[in-house]
């Protein structure tokens, strides 16, 4: 049996419905992990269709405990309580703290294998965004009794706004936007994700144990071209002006009024972006889309598509 934790995310729900609208385990197989009623309530699809619906909390180690019952699998999607790792966060206290519990609670519950979800980035990284993520890969290298895959999911298109300065979607009047570092970025679309995740996770463990990839797509654009994609999808000229990471800090803090602690944490993903990092070369997520005779979306559609809906 499979537990999923926070399968009521955007990367967890999407992995779940590939899961079940594909046929590749049985509604009885999964069991999802919510803290939230509207976790609960976004969930309630599929417990009707047999899903296994379960209460947990990063806070509370034995409620994961509880919930890991009876699985031997255990997708854990990486914490969203980014600001755990505000302020340079010491080992330990970063979001790294609440993986930790939930690894040991899969432990106490007889969990076998984890597969656990970083970012497309380098390890080591310059980016702050990687450092708990690097941290729990280290977990799983310092132990020996839990099997674990490292899933390194491209980041998303999605979420292209975030990249491209903050970008208020979608109604931003801004025509330049600061940021402070470009290069090729391997988008990836997060219902594409939840498919290729969804197909490593059904197939038998031994096939991914031990194993850390990437899953992006092999085409990449970097934040000018998708300025460009932007300008064409709103009919507006957007632009991106590359800047050192101090300007670009002080714009967000003073002129956007973003949380300090935020953007100085943020804001060093754009050092990995100079350095290259998010232009993945691993042909993982690629050999999965093409044994299953079907292409990933592309960012210009994403883009395209999220305007035209807005």
């Amino acid at each position: 049996m499979l537990a999923i934790v926070g399968a009521s995310g955007k990367l967890g729900f999407a992995t779940l419905t590939a899961l079940l609208d594909s046929d590749m385990l049985k509604p009885e197989e999964i069991v999802c992990t919510t803290s939230s009623d509207s976790g609960s309530q976004k969930l309630e699809a599929a417990r009707k269709r047999g899903v296994q619906v379960r209460r947990a909390h990063w806070d509370d180690q034995k409620s994961f405990e509880s919930a890991f019952q009876g699985c031997d699998k255990l997708f854990l999607i990486s914490s969203s309580r980014i600001q755990k790792d505000f302020g340079e966060a010491p080992e330990g206290k970063g979001r790294e703290a609440d993986h930790y519990g939930a690894l040991e609670a899969a432990e106490v519950a007889g969990v076998k294998h984890v597969y656990y979800t970083s970012l497309a980035f380098a390890k080591p990284s310059k980016s702050r965004v990687m450092k708990a993520h690097e941290r729990t890969e280290d977990w799983f290298k310092a132990q020996s009794d839990l099997k674990y895959t490292v899933l390194r999911e491209g980041l998303y298109n999605e979420s292209w706004p975030l990249y491209l300065g903050h970008f208020n979607f979608p109604g931003d009047d801004g025509t330049e936007i600061p940021v402070a570092g470009d290069s090729k970025i391997s988008w990836t679309a997060i219902p594409d994700l939840g498919f290729a995740t969804a197909k490593i996770l059904s197939a038998p463990s031994d096939e991914w144990a031990g194993k850390t990839c990437y899953l992006s797509q092999s085409q990449s654009h970097t934040l000018k071209e998708v300025a460009e994609m932007v300008s064409k999808a709103r009919g507006k000229e957007t632009k991106v002006k590359v800047v050192d990471r101090t300007e670009h800090e002080k714009y967000y803090v003073e002129q956007r009024g973003i949380d300090e602690a935020y953007v100085k944490w943020w804001s060093k993903s754009f050092d990995a972006l100079r350095d290259n990092e998010c232009e993945i070369k691993d042909s993982t997520f690629e050999d999965i889309f093409a044994k299953s005779g079907s292409k990933p979306k592309t960012m210009e559609a994403t883009i395209t598509e999220m305007f035209s809906k807005a």
